[in-house]
């Protein structure tokens, strides 16, 4: 491993994180669990960063893909492609936006630069609004909206964004008001902000911060927000990057839990529905997704052997009642981590819904940070035979559980347990 670390090191960017003081070789996977290079084996509750979102090596998505491969493995958008159209016309369905329109992209950042370049088009506008503590992807117009420093690595930008407040429920000067009031606020806040600017092109959020560590609003807010938007003209581009595909479970998207004032105006998607294949998507209305003015293709979108992985899965997905499951099983899941966490001092609050939870660990006593606590509950859970993720704003300090949505009750038990042994050897 020693020697498949420095090679990494000699010719990969160092600014590539790798998880773990001895970085993990997974070199198979089965269901929910995965293999190491030295064959020791891991229950995965990061699923590839919520991407592996049914199970690793799920037959009916390998046997589509081994097909499809053996019948051609590219074409690109400039002819038909059935997997591509059969795939689209299923998430138009599922979306709930009206008359829907579909566009195939490579990844999640791909989707939302996809989507930041139709509003802006669409509204003649290069100004943006986002969430504070958001995360929105790795390109050069994604990170400049990203309200996330640690994502950051620049702040110039084709787009001029401002910051709206509301992603963190917690945190911020209106943690300490009812949800009512905080709803209220942030409207205010949002009303305010818009007196100050010229016209808007969108407002681009995840209904749950995920790099952000796993942070929401109350129920509503975006409901409220697009009362505001509609006003002005503004469309709501809702990030489903990660809370797509019934990962909530309460809901198949997560702009639903903000569903009073309709759907958005265009939704982005990613991750999960490829189950580790390369699929990010866009839908929007026909109006503005057919709002471009010149010509586009997309050379790797819509990849036949992606597509078909794409409707094998979901297929599998809604067969299977996986949204249900999520439902199920991470209520159970996030009161067993919620019993661990009882009486850790480091922990400030276990939060989430479905099977996206965090666990924010904070210096004991305060409000402040502590990467520290949660790089030792990541290794010791390693060393135990749990993979967990990390995030959070302002520092590092989240622990994002996210396992496959096929998590069964006995290795949700299994799970939590280890990350007990974890947090309480802090």
């Amino acid at each position: 491993m020693s020697n498949l670390y420095d090679r990494h090191r000699a010719v990969l960017p160092e600014w590539l994180a790798l998880y773990y003081r001895e970085p993990l070789e997974i070199t198979h996977g089965e269901g929910r669990h995965v293999w190491d290079a030295d064959g020791n084996r891991y229950l995965d509750f990061f699923g590839g960063i919520l991407t592996t979102m049914t199970a690793h090596a799920l037959p009916e998505v390998t046997k589509a893909v081994a097909e499809q491969a053996g019948r051609i493995i590219h074409s690109s958008t400039l002819y038909l492609n059935r997997p591509m159209v059969e795939l689209a016309e299923r998430i138009a369905t599922l979306s709930g936006i009206p008359d829907a329109r579909v566009f195939f992209t490579t990844s999640g950042t791909e989707a939302n630069d996809t989507a930041l370049l139709l509003a802006t088009a669409y509204r003649g506008s290069s100004q943006i609004l986002a969430m504070r503590n958001s995360y929105h992807g790795r390109s050069f117009s994604t990170v400049g909206i990203t309200g996330n420093r640690s994502w950051s690595p620049t702040g110039l930008s084709p787009l001029h964004t401002l910051y709206v407040h509301g992603g963190v429920r917690t945190r911020g000067p209106y943690a300490q008001y009812s949800d009512e009031r905080f709803i209220e606020a942030c409207v205010a806040d949002l009303e305010d902000l818009l007196g100050h600017t010229l016209d808007v092109a969108a407002l681009i959020a995840e209904p749950i911060q995920g790099v952000g560590g796993f942070t929401a609003p109350p129920d509503g807010l975006y409901a409220a927000f697009r009362q505001v938007l509609d006003r002005h003209g503004i469309l709501w581009i809702s990030d489903e990057v990660q809370t797509g595909w019934g990962r909530t479970g309460e809901h198949f998207w997560g702009w639903q839990a903000h569903g009073q004032a309709g759907p958005p105006d265009i939704l982005t998607f990613a991750k999960g529905i490829g189950n580790g294949m390369s699929i990010g998507g866009v839908v929007a209305r026909e109006e503005v997704m057919n709002s471009l003015d010149a010509n586009s293709i997309s050379t790797f979108g819509g990849s036949p052997v992606t597509m078909a992985a794409g409707l094998a899965n979901l297929g599998y997905l809604l067969d299977h009642d996986l949204q249900g499951n999520a439902r199920r099983v991470g209520g159970l899941l996030i009161e067993r981590i919620r019993a661990a966490a009882a009486g850790v001092d480091a922990v400030r609050e276990v939060r989430g819904r479905g099977l996206m939870i965090g666990v924010e660990l904070t210096r004991p006593g305060t409000d402040l940070a502590h990467p520290e606590a949660a790089a030792a509950v990541l290794e010791t859970a390693r060393e135990n035979g749990l993979l967990l993720g990390k995030g959070g704003g302002h520092n590092t300090s989240t622990l994002r559980i996210a396992p496959p949505l096929s998590l069964t009750v006995a290795e949700a038990e299994e799970g939590a347990a280890i990350l007990e042994q974890a947090l309480r050897a802090l």
